[in-house]
């Protein structure tokens, strides 16, 4: 990898563990963190404007999770490789993320060698998945999962059950912990990903398909 310099931006809501990534990435002469993000919204912008060839991208972020951010980044020209690198290994999580458009998975904990080994991959135009992530992977199609269908986050259905019940987008807030900002980028993602013209709509298509 000589001569070669690979950009990257950090997305992480937690500073320790974008510091923490940043210092490991830096002792490799052919990696430069360019940008940093630590929220969903903050991430599309430092994509625009930095360019990165790679975005380390976790899963859980205020405002905009890591599944809504890839849906986002398909949307331009010339979209950067993006390796997910989170705690989240459920084989829904999984399928999502490599569903939007994710490149690579690798769950945090995994050793530093392995983590420069799928840089450079995605760098070079190739895919990288752990053999625990790709067996999760593996058994979700074989038991008839269709990765083309639009799956909602945890998250997602937390906020969908209680539009379901009537409840306003301040209660939601309230109920979960989040803001109320949060609560309608939720709605607004639930309904794109299920097609729904309004929040009724959304609650109606998503029994359908079992999402709630």
């Amino acid at each position: 990898m000589a001569d070669v310099t690979i950009r990257l931006v950090l997305v992480d809501d937690h500073p320790v563990v974008r510091d923490g990534l940043s210092a490991i990435l830096s002792t490799q002469p052919d990696f430069s963190v360019v940008g940093e993000a630590d929220a969903g919204p903050a991430a599309l912008r430092q994509v625009e404007q930095l360019q990165p060839d790679v975005l380390l991208l976790d899963l859980e972020l205020p405002e905009m999770d890591g599944v809504a951010v890839l849906e986002q980044l398909q949307q331009l020209p010339k979209p950067p490789r993006v390796l997910v690198f989170t705690a989240f290994d459920t084989d829904e999580r999984i399928v999502q993320a490599v569903r939007a458009g994710a490149q690579g998975y690798l769950l945090k904990g995994a050793p530093r060698e392995e983590l420069f080994r799928a840089i450079r991959t995605l760098y070079a135009g190739g895919s990288t998945l752990q053999p625990v992530v790709a067996s999760r992977l593996l058994r979700q199609m074989q038991a008839g999962t269709d990765v083309r269908k639009p799956m909602l986050t945890d998250r997602e259905r937390e906020v969908l059950a209680l539009v379901a019940q009537g409840a306003a987008n301040k209660a939601i807030a309230a109920d979960l912990g989040i803001t109320e900002r949060t609560v309608k980028f939720h709605v607004s993602t639930i309904m794109h990903k299920l097609d729904a013209a309004n929040r009724t709509e959304a609650v109606t298509l998503a029994r359908e398909r079992g999402e709630l």
